[in-house]
């Protein structure tokens, strides 16, 4: 097989339907974008996950005059009411262990939290967020026996168990990963249509070359190559923009969720590298698939 035969051709096929070509270079870089930020998403809540496993807590926020909670009667917790709890705490099998945390070492750990949000830190003075005891357990599945031996107890005003905040936040992210998907997954089949029909119309403006090629002796393969090779091209520029995409996307989504939120562990580049290339080789590969069922199925060459 000669490839300057091979590549006058993907150029030709390219030339005439330049329109089409672009069509599907866009709709593969927007497909291939949107399945590559469904990835990010994914591994970014699995890394979250991994990384907030071991250090979920459950706060216990004890009694303040400021406290809604009718059994508080409007008063603060008193030494003996929290010696006690805390006592209690050691003693339970399903407890770590038990770090107490005053009114100030709460609010210097709220500003150091939500240092990049100062209107948050502003409107919230000292003494807002009252005394608590920051309970690590040896399985955070337990929490609803330490929650239930607390509740109702002298002193106590709620129990705030982290897992349940971080399983809200997931689900969250969990949607924007599915949403992306979804709308990828359409954009792939617009894309494979596409493909068909910008394989099938480049075909038929070549049906003299290819029926004297088949006249003189050619393979199907050779004749059907510079087919399927102008549909890889296609996926291959779609994938590259898709790639630029996949960065912005991990610069101004993935990132800024972490700066914002702070409870997300950043995804380093070199997961962002390994999706830019599944995404790039997908592409090329949905392509040329394409191209040559298309050849197959609706052509007779």
């Amino acid at each position: 097989m000669r490839a300057q035969f091979v590549l006058q051709e993907i150029w030709i096929g390219l030339r005439r339907n330049m329109t089409m070509t672009i069509s599907l270079v866009i709709t593969v870089a927007i497909a291939m974008a949107l399945f590559g930020t469904g990835l990010l998403l994914r591994k970014q809540v699995d890394e979250s996950k991994s990384y907030w496993y071991d250090k979920i807590e459950v706060s216990i926020f004890l009694c303040a005059k400021t406290s809604s909670n009718d059994s508080c009667q409007k008063r603060d917790v008193t030494p003996e009411e929290r010696d006690a709890l805390k006592t209690q705490l050691e003693k339970m099998p399903q407890v770590s262990s038990v770090q107490y945390e005053n009114k100030q070492q709460a609010y210097a750990r709220f500003k150091d939290r939500f240092a990049s949000s100062p209107g948050f830190v502003q409107s919230t003075r000292e003494g807002d967020i009252p005394d608590s005891f920051r309970v690590k357990l040896k399985k955070p599945e337990e929490y609803k026996a330490v929650a239930q031996a607390m509740l109702g107890q002298k002193g106590v005003d709620t129990v705030i168990n982290e897992q349940e905040i971080l399983k809200k936040f997931f689900r969250i992210l969990n949607g924007l990963q599915f949403a992306a998907l979804l709308i990828a997954l359409i954009q792939v089949v617009a894309a494979v249509l596409l493909v068909g029909n910008t394989v099938r119309l480049s075909a038929f403006n070549r049906r003299r070359e290819t029926g004297i090629m088949r006249l003189v002796g050619a393979s199907n393969t050779y004749i059907q190559m510079p087919f399927i090779l102008e549909g890889a091209i296609a996926g291959l520029l779609g994938g590259l923009i898709a790639s630029v995409l996949l960065v912005f996307s991990k610069m101004f989504l993935v990132d800024r969720l972490a700066n914002d939120l702070q409870i997300v562990s950043k995804l380093g580049w070199s997961i962002v590298i390994l999706v830019i290339i599944l995404s790039i080789c997908f592409g090329v590969l949905l392509c040329a698939l394409s191209s040559f069922l298309t050849l197959r199925r609706y052509l007779r060459i």
